[in-house]
């Protein structure tokens, strides 16, 4: 998968449906409001979107509420082609602490994370099947920190399992990052300055 180019792909897909007269509708994982003003700006113009809210991995409980309200609005306030609507999954941080078990000490990036991703991404899957969409895939991608190759993959071997297409895609291509900085700034959007889980958190408090 080292050669592939997920942008590329994405857009090959879109140009596919569009010649066709097709809007797909798609079950977009958010990781949170900032992440994902970009990729709606941008994917809401060739398919529904449903934001799948889905983040077990937030501590402290506070702060899920704080994000989800964040993605809320932010979907209210945008402009889009295609209506975008919202869909908030169960918080159960007890799943994540189950799924990473063992890994607590991982670096940020690591296997940990890996799990992270997969336990968030087979829930999107899960929601996608249930709700009869077209593709889902996850706004992960556009962190300069996070490897689209990894989440691809992941991605993918779900759209097997669980009988959903993936679309694949590279988010931060294209200055993606840049735009959703930009955006943040525009709607005024809470920016957390960590990832999001307890560990990255003292990760961040007390840097190795």
């Amino acid at each position: 998968m080292g050669g592939r180019n997920f942008q590329r792909e994405m857009e090959r897909t879109i140009e596919r449906h569009r010649q066709a007269g097709e809007v797909p509708r798609l079950l977009l994982h958010s990781c949170c409001a900032p992440c994902s003003s970009y990729v709606l700006e941008y994917l809401s113009r060739y398919f529904w979107i449903t934001v799948f809210y889905y983040n077990p991995n937030i501590y402290p409980p506070e702060e899920i509420r704080k994000r989800a309200d964040e993605q809320e609005r932010l979907i209210g306030a945008m402009p889009s082609e295609h209506t975008i609507t919202y869909l908030e999954g169960c918080y159960g941080p007890e799943r994540f602490y189950e799924t990473v078990k063992g890994h607590e000490e991982d670096r940020e990036g690591g296997e940990r994370c890996t799990l992270c991703y997969r336990l968030r991404l087979e829930e999107a899957a899960r929601e996608a099947r249930a709700g009869g969409y077209d593709y889902f895939t996850t706004t992960l991608s556009i962190s300069p920190l996070k490897d689209a190759r990894r989440l691809n993959a992941i991605g993918e071997e779900l759209a097997k399992q669980y009988g959903v297409a993936y679309l694949a895609s590279d988010f931060k291509k294209k200055d993606g990052y840049k735009r959703s900085t930009e955006l943040s700034r525009e709607y005024g959007l809470y920016r957390q300055d960590y990832c999001g889980c307890v560990f990255s958190m003292r990760d961040r408090e007390h840097p190795q």
